[in-house]
């Protein structure tokens, strides 16, 4: 059905046309506008329009309302219009304006798909780089904090080195000092015991009477006593005095001297192996070849994830001392993370070796080795020897649950591949 009623006024620059719906209920996409031609199709009403003049279709709005469309049509020119839509034109050309409206509608609708798809695009493209910004700051940070704790621990390794030689340089200064009391000492000493053997009268009479023999020369003061020149006075000297040197300043009743000569005979043994080495070993500083020092090193760079330098500290470290079940232990560990299984295995086993007899001092420490070495096994697919190093570890440490825990899932695993072949 065609709607004829309609009510219409303008002004140069706007078209206002009111559209009566007759009960009927209107949404937007019932409206269709564009330059040159409006429509209302809301079933079964239908309102056609071939306008006077172009208008400006993205501007213009349509209201509904009070059982009412209320359009505000602007115009693209200023002017005054004769009627609200195009008369004395012939069928044809209504058909060709209707059609080209709609083809013109559908390039406009193609456009703002585009339109909306490219910003899309650009939004996803801007995110992407925001995220890759903010990836890059996190990197930067992080690798930031491991420069400043790389720096952190390079300085805490100065100020110690730099204690170390204010500590020997004052015990040197000490020494000198304790040397040269001693020394004067002695000199005080050696002229009191030279004064006491000097004649008082010194000074002044340097000849004293030489007594004669036979009878009566029995006296010093005879007159026929022979004149005696008396020897001049020894010259000074520096006696040195060594003491036996002791390698612990405590007292020898404070001491306990079992353990210090065990670890005297321990500090030996590391410098014969460092004597054997000496060519490849020369360059190194006096803290690089304590042991201990380089395992602490070594367990630094393990908790900062640098497994690589932590691994060549722990190679030192036995290089220097091969008796120290934890410099295998902390190395498998290494080995463990880098993928290098065969080598956790040899290194676990090693520390097993040294971890005799089984006391309870060494309980974790031998726990660590079954379980490492158990690790090892079960990414090499040997769940079997696996197996048997957890159990082990279950064994000493029964009421550990994560341990408890890893062998029941080694269990299934075996079940599973004896199931599968």
């Amino acid at each position: 059905l065609w709607l004829r009623e309609h009510r219409w006024h303008q002004t140069p620059t706007a078209v206002f046309l009111s559209l009566p719906l007759r009960g009927a209920r209107a949404t937007p996409a019932n409206i269709f506008c564009s330059e040159r031609y409006l429509k209302v199709s809301i079933p079964p009403f239908l309102f056609e329009a071939i306008l006077y003049a172009p208008i400006d279709d993205t501007n213009s709005t349509a209201k509904i309302g009070n059982g009412n469309i209320f359009f505000t049509l602007y115009k693209k020119e200023p002017a005054m219009w004769d009627s609200l839509t195009l008369e004395n034109a012939d069928k044809e050309k209504l058909q060709y304006l209707r059609e080209n409206a709609v083809l013109k509608a559908q390039q406009k609708a193609k456009e703002e798909t585009e339109a909306k798809k490219a910003t899309k695009e650009e939004h996803k493209k801007y995110a992407l780089e925001a995220t890759m910004k903010l990836e890059e700051a996190e990197r930067k940070r992080i690798e930031d904090l491991k420069e400043k704790e790389r720096q952190k621990v390079t300085e805490e390794l100065e100020l110690w080195k730099n204690q170390q030689k204010d500590a020997d340089k004052y015990k040197s200064i000490q020494k000198e000092g304790e040397l040269h009391q001693e020394i004067g000492q002695l000199n005080e000493r050696k002229s009191e015991k030279m004064t006491k053997t000097r004649i008082p009268n010194e000074g002044t009479s340097k000849t004293r009477p030489k007594p004669t023999k036979g009878h009566g020369s029995s006296s010093i003061f005879s007159p026929n006593a022979k004149e005696e020149q008396l020897p001049a006075p020894r010259s000074a000297a520096t006696i040195k005095v060594n003491f036996t040197p002791r390698v612990f300043p405590t007292a020898l009743r404070e001491s306990r001297v079992a353990e210090e000569e065990e670890w005297v005979h321990k500090q030996a043994e590391a410098r014969r192996t460092i004597s054997a080495d000496l060519s490849e070993l020369e360059d190194l500083k006096e803290e690089e070849k304590n042991p201990d020092w380089l395992k602490d090193k070594g367990n630094k760079m393990f908790a900062m994830g640098n497994y690589l330098a932590a691994v060549n500290a722990y190679n030192l470290a036995v290089r220097l001392n091969n008796k120290l079940p934890l410099l295998y232990l902390n190395r498998a560990a290494c080995h463990l993370k880098l993928r290098n299984l065969h080598k956790a295995i040899e290194d676990s086993s090693k520390a097993l070796e040294l971890l005799t007899p089984p006391v309870p001092d060494n309980k974790d420490a031998r726990v660590k080795g079954y379980v490492r070495r158990g690790t090892a096994f079960c990414q090499l697919e040997l769940y079997t020897e696996g197996l048997q190093d957890y159990e082990a570890a279950l064994k000493i440490d029964p009421k550990n649950k994560n341990i408890e825990k890893d062998a029941e899932k080694i269990r299934h695993l075996i079940q599973g591949t004896m199931q599968g072949s």
